[in-house]
C-alpha cells in the first residue's frame, strides 16, 4: 500500500517514493503492483472503511517540505495524522482556487461537491458521524445545506483542492508506472462505510432506520479467522432499489476505479451472489442470515455500460457452486492463497489444482507474512488448534519438499511455476519478514495497517534474485 512506502513524513505517499518503488518493481521483473483501497480512512485507519467510495485519501498526498521525527518501520497514525493534516491545510490554502479547480469540480460533479460538504460538516461537528450532526445537516434539509455551504465555504474549497491534487499525483504515478511497463491493480470493497458521504447522500440505497442508524449490517459468519464471525458494521445495500436505477451508482463507482487502475480486485465477490445479513444492533456476526445478492443483472449492467471488465474476483471463504457459476459466467479470474492450501484435503489452492484463469497469492493483507506463518505454525492466529497447525505444516513439508528454510522463496517457486496466469507476492514475503510485519489481523480493531519498509531492504542481491526467479518461470 502507498502508506507502506518510505518517507520522512511518517507515512508513505504519492511523492518521489512511489515512482521509485515502481522502478524497483520493473528492475525485479515484476509487472503488476497491487494496492489496498485508496480512499480517505476514518476510525481504525482501515482502507476498507472510507468516508467516500470515490475520493482519494489526503494522507497519501505528497506535501512538499513535510517531515518529522517519525518511526521509519511503521505508521504511527496517532502522531502522523494531526501533524500531516496541519501541513496539508497550509499547503492547500496557498494553492489558487482557479479555473482549473472549477473545471475539476465540474468534471467530478456527481460526487465531489457532496463529499466536500460532508467532510466540512464532519469537521464542523467535531468529527462526529453524520447521524449525530444537527438535524438539518444529518437529514439533508435543502435550506440547511445551503446555509452550511455558505458558512463552510473555505473548508469545502480546501477539500476540492485536496482531491484535485490527489488526481494529479496519482495520475502522474500511473503514467510513470506505464512507462516502466508496470500495471496498477486496485481493490474495490463491496461495501461502503456507514459514516460516509455515499450513505449520507444516497440513504435510500441502503437498509437504514429512519434516523439513519443501521437496520442491517454486513459481515461474515464464523470462519477460519474468527469463531464469532466478522462484524463489519457496513450498511447493506437495498439491491432492489439499486436495480430500479439500472445500478447507476455502481456503474459510476466502477467507472471511477477504472480511471485509476488497469485491473481491479473485487472484494468479497461471494456477497454479490448471496450475503450474510446481520441485524444492525447485534454485537457479533453469529446470528445473521443469508440473503440473495444482485447476481448476474448487476454485472450485465456494468458490462453494458463499461465494456468487458478487468476484474479479479475475491472468491475466498464460504464459496458455493452458485458463486463460482456467477464468476465464470462473466469470465472473472478467481484467487488462490497458498497459505490456505495445506489442509490435507487436496485443496483447489494447491498448485497442481490451479488453472490458467486464476490469480495466485502466497498470502494477502489478512494473512501473516509467509515466514511468520511458518514460524507460528499456520495462519499466525493463536486461536487455532495445535493439532490443526501440526497437520497443516506436515502437509506443507510433504508437498513442497521443504524443511521450512526460506519458506517464502519455496512458496514463490511453487506459485510462479503454477499454470495460473497471474501471481502476486506480498512485499513482506519478498522481504522475508515475520508476523510483526503483518498488515491486518481480521477482527482486531486497532493496531493494523501500519507496516512500512525502508529502501535498504530492497538490496541489489534481493532485486537480482527476484528477477532471476521471475525470469526462470517465464513471467
Amino acid at each position: 500500500h502507498p502508506t507502506s512506502l518510505p518517507s520522512a513524513a511518517g507515512i508513505g505517499a504519492l511523492g518521489p517514493a512511489a515512482p521509485r518503488f515502481a522502478a524497483w518493481c520493473a528492475a525485479a521483473g515484476l509487472r503488476l503492483w497491487q494496492v489496498l483501497p485508496l480512499g480517505p480512512t476514518g476510525f481504525g485507519d482501515s482502507p476498507y472503511q472510507c468516508f467516500s467510495a470515490f475520493a482519494g485519501n489526503p494522507l497519501l498526498l505528497h506535501v512538499p517540505g513535510f517531515g518529522g521525527d517519525f518511526p521509519a518501520d511503521t505508521v504511527d497514525f496517532g502522531r502522523v495524522i494531526p501533524a500531516k493534516r496541519t501541513a496539508l491545510a497550509a499547503w492547500l490554502d496557498a494553492l489558487p482556487a482557479d479555473d482549473a479547480l472549477d473545471r475539476f469540480v465540474e468534471r467530478e460533479a456527481h460526487w465531489l461537491p457532496d463529499y466536500a460538504l460532508f467532510m466540512a460538516l464532519k469537521e464542523a461537528h467535531g468529527g462526529a458521524p453524520w447521524t449525530r450532526w444537527e438535524p438539518g445537516a444529518a437529514h439533508r434539509d435543502p435550506a440547511a445545506l445551503a446555509r452550511w455551504r455558505d458558512t463552510l465555504r473555505p473548508a469545502v474549497v480546501r477539500v476540492c483542492k485536496e482531491q484535485q491534487q490527489f488526481a494529479a499525483q496519482f495520475g502522474a504515478l500511473r503514467a510513470r508506472c506505464h512507462a516502466l511497463g508496470v500495471r496498477l491493480m486496485g481493490d474495490l470493497p463491496i461495501y461502503v462505510a456507514h459514516d460516509s458521504a455515499d450513505v449520507w447522500v444516497h440513504r435510500a440505497l441502503f437498509h437504514l432506520h429512519p434516523d439513519g442508524t443501521l437496520a442491517w449490517q454486513a459481515g461474515v459468519p464464523p470462519d477460519y479467522f474468527s469463531a464469532t464471525g466478522q462484524l463489519w458494521g457496513n450498511p447493506l445495500y437495498d439491491w432492489e432499489r439499486l436495480g430500479a436505477t439500472g445500478y447507476a451508482w455502481w456503474i459510476a463507482r466502477v467507472r471511477a476505479a477504472l480511471r485509476h487502475f488497469d485491473l481491479v480486485r473485487l472484494d468479497h465477490f461471494r456477497g454479490f451472489e448471496a450475503f450474510w445479513a446481520i441485524p444492525g444492533d447485534h454485537p457479533t456476526a453469529m446470528h445473521g442470515r443469508w440473503e440473495a445478492g444482485p447476481g448476474a443483472p448487476l454485472f450485465a449492467a456494468l458490462t453494458a455500460a463499461l465494456g468487458p471488465l478487468p476484474i479479479v474476483a475475491e472468491n475466498l471463504g464460504m464459496i458455493t457452486p452458485a458463486v463460482e457459476a456467477l464468476r465464470e459466467r462473466f469470465g472473472y479470474p478467481g484467487m488462490a492463497i497458498l497459505q490456505f492450501a495445506f489442509d490435507g484435503q487436496d485443496s483447489n489452492f494447491l498448485p497442481h489444482r490451479h488453472v490458467r484463469d486464476l490469480v495466485v497469492y502466497t498470502g494477502t493483507h489478512d494473512n501473516a507474512p509467509a515466514v511468520g506463518w511458518w514460524r507460528s505454525g499456520g495462519s499466525g492466529d493463536s486461536t487455532r488448534a495445535p493439532e490443526a497447525v501440526a497437520r497443516e505444516k506436515a502437509c506443507a513439508r510433504r508437498y513442497l519438499a521443504t524443511d521450512g528454510h526460506d519458506i517464502h522463496w519455496t512458496l514463490f517457486r511453487a506459485a510462479l511455476a503454477s499454470v495460473a496466469a497471474t501471481v502476486l507476492l506480498p512485499l513482506q514475503d519478498v522481504l522475508g519478514l515475520g508476523t510483526d510485519a503483518r498488515m491486518n489481523l481480521p477482527g482486531r480493531q486497532q493496531g493494523n495497517w501500519g507496516f512500512r519498509f525502508t529502501w535498504d531492504a530492497l538490496s541489489p542481491a534481493l532485486t537480482a534474485s527476484q528477477r532471476a526467479l521471475t525470469a526462470t518461470n517465464a513471467r
